[in-house]
């Protein structure tokens, strides 16, 4: 019952393995990017809130002398 499969329907099929090949890269790519990305805001946002913290402390070390 198996037919055999032709050249031409061959080099479809692999041109289909290929691009979902090619999608998923891409997709894991996008995902590495997302996760550094939020990585890096996270480390801006904490950053930021020590120099705010750090700048509090002398402003009030400062009013203190």
């Amino acid at each position: 019952m198996d037919e055999p499969v032709s050249y031409v329907e061959q080099q479809v099929q692999a041109r289909i393995a290929a691009a979902r090949v090619k999608v998923q890269a891409a997709k894991e790519r996008r995902d590495e990017l997302s996760a550094a990305r939020r990585r890096g805001l996270a480390a801006r946002h904490a950053r930021k809130l020590r120099n705010l913290a750090e700048a509090e402390q002398r402003q009030a070390d400062e009013q203190d002398h």
